[in-house]
């Protein structure tokens, strides 16, 4: 079997990407599966009578002494105790899960809330308690008393059918109940978290593996052109195939101005671009479509999304580390295991496939200058915070020197150790500035000096293992 091109492969990592931004757009809202139930049990509330009355005659003993045997009166009572039941229950459990939610934000952060808004087991127990309520209110209405003019029809099978949704409801609200209490644990959250980049780390990574980087020297010149944002928000996506099409098609080099997941003011440079060299100057309408081709590669929203950003899951962790060493919370162990939780992440960030600089067309001329952001780059955001807000306590410094050991093991590249040898060196002036306990601050200090001769040694090559 032949290896995939890097054309294909760059194909691929194009759908994928493209399916985890439908994904990601479909999952974060709460109401797709509840209507599509909701739809499916009223085709079906109205489907099943008839083909109640068309079968009930027929129905074998065995199966007949199961189904429902009360008259049209004692129908009416069972379905509509089930309809008000249910959209009682549906009022009561996700008002108190809201109130639970707005505890969980408060305690870790509120971008977390989209997590539980995109979680299956939210949707499906919606869905089956409001599906269930459509479906009793709607074979509710097929029910006839006998009189003078028609005879009396009560559709057995859809009434049991209702009492079986019933069951089955009471069932979901108890998983509910005991995954919503799991959901809320902040270690759940976390991991998560974790999970959630790491698949974006592997979408990102096939992409970067995929892309034609472009050899030569990156000459940027004085005169490019700026195409602006139309509107305001986070950069939530960029297609760079679309990029490189564009930029090749029309014999132009964009250069990307914004990383996924930044801030971007309308009128601000979204991108650059200019003519490729012997390449003649674009008229007033190719212009016009060199700006409208940047600015659909470009998803701009009011908030940011995990489709391609891999720096999202640090700034949750960290929003929830730094709340949990806050005065108001005071919970130093929440912040150690995020930590934890950080040092795996950036980990696997340094050791991914990065960017190139530049992305070469078929011909290997360069079309797209990419927004990089280095390993070192990463390190720095996720530990500083950590650093600046955690001095003063011994447990977060201990797990901190930790994290130095673990991203300079297995790692030769300079920029890395140089970023770890600069928190260290910041790490020591703060804890020099520390007034409160002098003992644990010689123990921190201590533990500092070892980190910094493992990291001196570690510089040597990886792999190693110091203790």
């Amino acid at each position: 079997m032949s290896r995939p091109t890097s054309g294909q492969r760059a194909a691929s990592a194009r759908r994928r990407g493209g399916w985890a931004r439908l994904s990601e757009s479909v999952e974060s809202r709460l109401w797709p599966i509840p209507v599509a139930v909701i739809l499916v049990a009223v085709a079906v509330g109205l489907a099943l009578p008839r083909i109640d009355l068309l079968v009930d005659e027929a129905l074998p003993l065995g199966v007949d002494s199961f189904v429902f045997n009360g008259g049209a009166d004692t129908a009416r009572s069972v379905l509509s105790s089930i309809a008000g039941s249910l959209i009682t229950a549906t009022s009561l459990t996700f008002s108190l899960t809201v109130v639970a939610l707005q505890l969980a934000s408060s305690q870790a952060s509120p971008r977390v809330l989209r997590m539980f808004a995109r979680d299956r087991h939210v949707h499906w127990t919606l869905a089956t308690f409001l599906g269930t309520f459509a479906f009793a209110i709607t074979v509710l209405r097929t029910i006839r008393s006998q009189d003078d003019s028609v005879a009396e029809f009560v559709p057995r099978v859809s009434v049991t059918l209702a009492f079986v949704l019933t069951l089955v409801s009471m069932v979901m609200l108890v998983l509910f109940l005991a995954h919503l209490a799991a959901q809320l644990r902040v270690e759940t959250i976390l991991k998560d978290i974790h999970a959630e980049t790491e698949d974006v780390i592997d979408r990102e990574s096939e992409r970067h593996s995929a892309a034609v980087a472009f050899d030569g020297v990156i000459l940027v010149p004085s005169d490019r052109h700026a195409v602006t944002a139309s509107e305001s928000g986070f950069v939530t996506s960029r297609d760079r195939l679309a990029l490189l099409e564009s930029a090749t098609e029309r014999r132009i080099v964009i250069q990307e101005a914004r990383l996924v997941g930044e801030n971007v003011v309308a009128g601000t440079p979204l991108a650059y671009w200019w003519s490729s060299a012997q390449a003649p100057a674009p008229d007033h309408e190719a212009v016009e479509a060199i700006e409208d081709a940047v600015r659909c590669a470009h998803v701009v929203g009011y908030e940011r999304t995990a489709s391609e950003d891999v720096d999202f899951g640090v700034q949750q962790i960290l929003d929830i580390a730094l709340r949990a060493l806050s005065p108001g919370v005071n919970d130093p162990t929440t912040a150690v295991h995020a930590l934890g939780h950080l040092s795996a992440i950036t980990a696997r960030t340094a050791a991914m496939a990065q960017l190139p600089a530049g992305l070469a067309d078929e011909a290997g001329d360069l079309r797209v200058v990419t927004a990089q952001v280095l390993p070192a780059d990463r390190i720095h955001a996720s530990l500083s915070p950590m650093r600046h807000h955690g001095a003063d306590s011994p447990a977060l410094v201990a797990r901190f020197l930790q994290a130095i050991d673990e991203l300079a093991y297995g790692t030769d590249e300079g920029g890395v150790h140089e970023e770890l040898g600069r928190q260290l060196d910041a790490l020591e002036e703060q804890l020099r500035g520390l007034d409160d306990d002098p003992a644990a601050v010689r123990e921190s200090l201590a533990r500092l000096a070892a980190s910094r001769e493992r990291l001196d040694l570690s510089a040597a090559g990886p792999g190693f293992a110091g203790t």
